[in-house]
């Protein structure tokens, strides 16, 4: 008997107790690894639904509304000391100050009404109050009957007597606390506005005739010694209004607001005294309508209007076509019930507080363009209020005498869906726009929040990259899985994966610092390469298609990349050599010069071209790999049997291989897309990290994984700008969720309608 077909001795197998006993065992192992593996897929989903969570967690206060609640109600504090002429509250909400016409300051806990103290303003004998305005700073300025005026601003001192907090509240008096005589003869002043700032201050009065008085204090310093000096400025303006009821100064005092109690409002120039002038006179109102409100938005460029109806508009200047700024009605609010009767601007943000003769009570945002809070404070209409500085609180007094202090909880008012998604027209720009800007230096200064430049930057990243990656990627995968030699497919592949394992750092920063400006000095060269490469190779090919067979056949097919290789980098070199010929034929020796002053495209040296090879170096492999190994798993029963019945090589791949491998094929690419969205050195190196939306090759981006690691250090944990970024980094979980989705859908349809092959 041969040796292959001996008999093992019975002896020599296992026993019936030892199979089984490996059979078990086997079974045993088999039941524990698939439960771990049931166990691992649950807790990869478990814990993505836990992050998806978490930052749905952290996102959902954006979106909640402004909260009040009623925290006391009393009567006026010493309600006989005359009518109110305003209130206000300190930072810590503990007390409050009341202002009444007689010139008697009283204060009290909004808490409870506890009255704590009393005092007088220092008015003459026999004068009384007449009219009084709110300036920027604290600045409160009294009107009174014998045409003068009085300037002071309110602080507050904090001490620790006893290791107890208390709040003691100092009326300084800038401008003396002698009365300054402002109106020319000896009426009251029936309308008043005053700033004052540190380099000096403005004031004007009505007194019931057609001119406005005007009385300016500029600061200036001796030559001899270092005292300041206050140099006095007066003028007199003519309206052109009936009764000029509000008046209105910004804070830098260059422009006053006079307006009418039929809507009618004219502005001034009033930064040079001796040459003002009126910059334009324009109706707020329609017909019919009273104007029963009217201050100065936070950093006094914006103004809030308050209308008979109830209705509530913002207003600000806007450059026209000739370049003249006009002012112009940006947004309406939704109206209150009633009489507009009160509207007090927030001290630190674009929000406002407005009040009706119904005692309705409305809490909104301009820049979001958002109603936040409407509630039924009282029963009486609203005469006076006041906002805590953090509005946090707000002191509102109805024509019943009551008092109504309410607690605000409104934390997160610059966010909407509009603010976030949509163009938002912002002070001092010229039109509607998308922008992300969370932080300035200016003083009149708003976050501007807008996600879709990030996200279009996202995007613009990832196409950029992929349209450098993926033609590469697919068809040196397709070549090197069908085409090429084994022994050299054996060298290539690893060598290509292994580019996919450099630090995404290293590639930003090369790309930052050496492509960037490599690019810059030969952009002639990188488009003409573009083109030559393509038609030189190309060339090649037909010219070695021409060779005598004998010389054609000492190379392999397989092997004829490595041919192609000193031919790319000669026509690369041919490319970059004639950049600076080109540049000074064809763009008078600056190209840069020549995208702006002819094109009229800026150019930013780190920009998406930049961004394209970079990304798209770092994306190749992913896509290379799996789309190599498709393409090389295609069965190869399907080949031979294709070539069988006569079909080309090319044929076989185009009409079979390709059909076969499309579903790892579009897997790759979706794959190398979710790694190019969620990119983030090269990004964050690569470009100027300028969120603006621009398909141009010459513009940098700004993306979401960029824009959270820059400034998600800088955010304050549970502020506006922290939960932003989360929100960000949700979209960012989206996108990548979404593109995964659909390429597992696509993958799917592709491979059912393919697997009959």
């Amino acid at each position: 008997m041969s040796q292959n077909n001996a008999v093992t001795p019975r002896s020599l197998l296992p026993d019936e107790k030892t199979m089984t006993r490996r059979r078990r065992r086997r079974m045993m192992v088999d039941t524990l690894v698939s439960h771990a593996m049931a166990i691992g897929g649950g807790a990869v989903i478990m814990a993505v639904l836990l992050i998806f969570f978490y930052l749905l967690y952290e996102v959902a206060p954006l979106f909640k509304g402004a909260e009040s609640e009623a925290a006391a109600e009393f009567a006026v504090p010493a309600a006989n000391a005359g009518a109110t002429l305003t209130y206000v509250i300190d930072e810590q909400t503990e007390v409050a100050l009341r202002y009444t016409d007689t010139g008697h300051v009283i204060l009290f806990q909004p808490n409870s009404g506890k009255i704590l103290n009393e005092s007088t303003l220092p008015i003459p004998a026999g004068v009384t109050i007449a009219s009084f305005a709110k300036g920027a700073g604290a600045v409160l300025a009294f009107g009174l009957s014998d045409g003068s005026v009085i300037v002071a601003k309110q602080k507050f001192s904090v001490t620790f007597p006893d290791d107890h907090r208390t709040i003691t509240p100092d009326l300084a008096y800038p401008l003396g606390q002698q009365p300054l005589r402002l109106l020319q003869a000896k009426q009251p002043v029936r309308a008043l506005a005053a700033q004052a700032g540190s380099d000096g201050a403005i004031i004007v009065g009505w007194g019931g005739g057609a001119d406005l008085d005007l009385l300016r204090f500029q600061k200036g310093e001796s030559f001899l010694d270092d005292d300041a000096s206050l140099k006095e400025e007066r003028a007199t303006l003519s309206v052109q209004l009936e009764q000029p009821k509000y008046l209105l100064l910004d804070s830098d005092m260059h422009n006053l607001y006079a307006a009418d109690e039929a809507g009618l409002l004219a502005q001034y120039d009033v930064t040079d005294l001796e040459h003002t002038k009126l910059k334009q006179q324009l109706p707020l109102l329609h017909q019919g309508q009273k104007l029963t409100a009217l201050t100065h938005l936070t950093g006094d460029i914006s103004l809030l209007v308050g209308d008979s109806d109830g209705g509530l508009a913002q207003w600000f200047p806007v450059r026209n076509e000739h370049g003249y700024p006009e002012l112009k009605k940006i947004r309406a609010f939704d109206a209150l019930t009633r009489s507009v009767s009160v509207i007090i601007a927030e001290e630190g943000r674009k929000g406002f507080l407005a009040a009706d003769g119904a005692g309705r009570m409305g809490i909104y945002h301009t820049t979001a363009h958002r109603t936040l809070l409407q509630t039924e404070v009282g029963q009486a209409a609203v005469s006076s209020a006041a906002l805590a500085p953090r509005a946090n609180a707000v002191v509102l007094e109805d024509a019943a005498g009551i008092v109504h202090f309410q607690r605000i909880h409104n934390e997160h008012p610059e966010v909407s869906w509009s603010s976030l998604w949509g163009k938002v027209w912002y002070e001092s720009y010229p039109a509607p726009d998308y922008v992300w800007q969370s932080s300035s230096s200016g003083n009149d200064f708003e976050p501007k929040f807008s996600l879709v430049p990030l996200s279009f930057g996202t995007l613009k990243a990832a196409v950029y990259a992929l349209l450098v990656a993926v033609p590469l990627a697919i068809f040196g995968a397709i070549y090197t899985a069908y085409f090429m030699a084994p022994t050299l497919r054996q060298t290539v592949k690893p060598m290509v994966e292994i580019m996919g394992a450099l630090p995404s750092v290293i590639l930003g920063f090369l790309a930052g610092l050496w492509l960037a400006p490599a690019l810059e000095r030969n952009l002639p060269g990188v488009f003409l390469m573009v083109v030559l490469i393509p038609l030189g190779t190309t060339a090649f090919a037909f010219f070695w298609q021409r060779l005598p067979e004998r010389l054609a056949s000492k190379v392999p097919n397989g092997w004829l990349p490595l041919l192609l290789v000193p031919v790319v980098f000669l026509l690369g070199w041919i490319s970059f050599a004639m950049s600076y010929p080109i540049e000074q034929w064809l763009f008078g020796g600056d190209v840069r010069n020549w995208l702006v002053n002819v094109m009229h495209i800026s150019y930013d040296q780190r920009n998406a071209i930049v961004v394209g090879f970079a990304m798209g170096f770092a994306v190749m492999p992913t896509i290379f790999s799996i789309a190599e190994d498709a393409v090389f798993d295609v069965p190869k029963h399907l080949t031979y049997g294709s070539l069988a019945l006569g079909a080309t090589p090319w044929q076989t791949m185009i009409r079979v291989v390709l059909l076969t491998a499309s579903p790892g094929i579009f897997s790759a690419v979706m794959i190398g897309m979710g790694r190019a969205v969620g990119e983030t050195m090269i990004v964050l190196m690569a470009t100027g990290n300028t969120p603006v939306v621009d398909f141009s090759l010459f513009q940098g981006m700004r993306t979401l994984a960029a824009n959270i690691a820059v400034e998600m250090p800088e955010s304050a944990v549970g502020g506006t700008h922290f939960r932003v970024l989360i929100l960000a980094a949700l979209v960012l979980f989206a996108f990548t969720f979404l593109f995964n989705t659909i390429a597992e859908l696509v993958r799917h349809r592709l491979r059912q309608k393919y697997s009959s092959l």
